[in-house]
């Protein structure tokens, strides 16, 4: 009962994406309750590395070249908080073939491996739109839920499918290169919503007491990779619960 309970849940959100398909859409709810984490002037609450990030006409930004890499993937973290239940809107624009992010969510630091490195939940994000859109668990269970996927993980086990929130190549279509991108997720208990562009891309219900994380801090990625690559965040907010 207690899976049969959650997934009512995730049921009406589903039926509510299949209707829009086979109907008039539904016009989105107007926005409320929503409290700004970045001031788009200033790194101001954010700790991050000052030699990849900086503020550039209202947005953050993390900033490789090729011969100017991390040691390792670092963040840009929010030190505003360990939301657990929330909704945090943003938009988002990755530059470079080669790039790869994230928005980092339910998370923790790991200091003993170094600064500024982080482990949980990631709503992924790369250049070649392999990835985007996907649940991705940063130095955790690896690849949770993929593009177009409704994914389960019982307790002690890895993550299946379940169902579908739309095809691969369809929802891949909605993604704008070199170009911003809205961004939502929506965390209640221990199903996870990942939106962009205000289609849902994919949901995870974990139910893996062991290895999930019910709240824990907010980051932006940057990745090592071989070539520079530009990631750009605005209007970020949250609206916790």
């Amino acid at each position: 009962m207690r899976l049969t309970t959650r997934m009512l849940g995730l049921a009406l959100v589903l039926a509510g994406c299949s209707m829009g398909q086979r109907g008039p859409a539904v016009p989105p709810l107007p926005e409320s309750g929503f409290t700004p984490i970045f001031d788009g002037k200033s790194l101001a609450g954010w700790d991050c590395d000052a030699d990849f990030w900086k503020v550039e006409s209202g947005a953050m930004v993390g900033e490789t070249t090729a011969d100017h890499q991390p040691k390792q993937n670092i963040f840009c973290i929010w030190k505003g908080g360990t939301p657990g239940d929330f909704d945090l809107k943003l938009q988002y624009k990755l530059t470079g073939i080669t790039g790869n992010s994230g928005v980092q969510y339910r998370s923790v630091e790991l200091p003993d491996v170094a600064k500024w490195v982080m482990k949980g939940y990631q709503a992924d994000i790369d250049g070649k739109q392999v990835y985007t859109g996907q649940i991705y668990e940063e130095r955790g269970r690896t690849f949770l839920t993929l593009r177009g996927q409704i994914a389960y993980v019982s307790d002690g086990q890895k993550a299946g499918s379940i169902g579908s929130t739309g095809s691969d190549s369809e929802l891949k279509a909605l993604i704008k290169e070199n170009d911003w991108n809205d961004l939502e997720i929506i965390a209640r208990g221990n199903t996870l919503i990942q939106l962009l562009n205000g289609r849902v891309m994919c949901v995870l219900i974990d139910d893996d007491s062991a290895n999930r994380k019910m709240d824990g801090e907010i980051g932006i990625q940057l990745h090592k990779t071989t070539a520079a690559m530009k990631i750009e965040t605005r209007n970020i907010r949250i609206k916790t619960f």
